[in-house]
């Protein structure tokens, strides 16, 4: 048993990926970092407050969570108020009882071959005092963007499921996947407004090209929105990062690629690229291309 309790991320506990995990050191992208359909609990930079209790088993693992949620979308926790200079009046949490982020995995481990791989199924349930899409589009229909959709707001649950996936093919050589779907008729509260995800991807180490401390990475992500946000998008509400008024909506779609180089024993640097098609759900917007590059030092 493993037990983890204080301020941490939740997503260095749950959702992890061999291939597909850390953008210290592989893809950067938010959908190939973790499940942009799962909002997990989080302030705005990424931290809550928490208990997370982990069952070990040789094959297996069975992990349970439960934490804090900030009082406003996208905020600080009452954590941060503490922890920050000057003080913010806008931080805080949602009440203990009322609002709060839960999350379970299954994870279970095999071999292909002498070949490891890992399939994790998640699934979570998160409260707070959230819009309801549906409710929020008359308001802005009749009173425009920026309207007060406090009229739309009550503590409601937003669900959904994970499943993320690994895979050795060779000793250099991976492929993993994530698939992510929530229910879509809440706002996003903490982390993205993507209600469907699906990705796909694989990494390559540099052993074969005589740069064993090398690795070479390409994916594919593809986003998408339920039909109520849609809505409430395209009448111009606005979420954590989309919404400017005006939707034609479609998937959004993103490849990125990677190649990350050991300078040195513990320094690596990387070159990465990302071509964004329809970004935030918008025919209208885009392609984007987004250039990286990376220095990382380890110490």
């Amino acid at each position: 048993l493993t037990f983890t309790l204080g301020r941490m991320s939740v997503a260095d506990i749950f959702d992890q990926n061999t291939y597909a995990n850390n953008p210290r050191t592989q893809f950067m992208n938010w959908g190939l970092v973790n499940n942009e359909a799962w909002d997990y609990g989080a302030d705005a930079v990424g931290y809550t407050t928490g208990l997370a209790v982990e069952l070990n088993q040789p094959k297996w693992t069975l992990r349970c969570g439960f934490f804090q949620v900030p009082q406003i979308a996208n905020n600080l926790t009452g954590d941060d108020s503490l922890l920050k200079w000057p003080y913010d009046s806008a931080a805080g949490d949602e009440p203990l009882l009322s609002g709060w982020a839960m999350v379970t995995e299954l994870e279970r481990r095999y071999s292909v071959n002498a070949h490891p791989g890992t399939i994790r199924l998640l699934a979570f349930l998160n409260r707070a005092d959230m819009i309801n899409y549906s409710q929020a589009v008359p308001i802005l229909m009749a009173n425009g963007a920026g309207a007060d959709l406090s009229a739309s707001r009550a503590y409601r649950f937003k669900y959904g499921f994970g499943l993320n996936w690994e895979q050795e093919i060779t000793k250099n050589v991976g492929v993993f996947s994530r698939l992510g779907w929530n229910n879509g008729q809440t706002q996003g509260w903490m982390f993205t407004d993507v209600d469907y995800e699906g990705s796909l991807g694989l990494s390559v180490k540099g052993e074969s090209w005589h740069r064993p401390g090398d690795t070479f990475g390409l994916a594919g992500v593809l986003n998408g929105i339920s039909h109520a946000e849609q809505q409430f998008l395209a009448a111009g509400g606005t979420g954590i990062e989309a919404g400017d008024g005006n939707l034609s909506y479609g998937w959004e779609k993103t490849v990125e690629t990677y190649y990350d180089f050991q300078v040195w024993k513990t320094i690596h640097a990387t070159l990465d690229y990302q071509f964004i098609s329809d970004p935030a759900f918008n025919q209208a917007r885009g392609p984007v291309s987004v250039f990286g590059a990376r220095l990382h030092w380890e110490f």
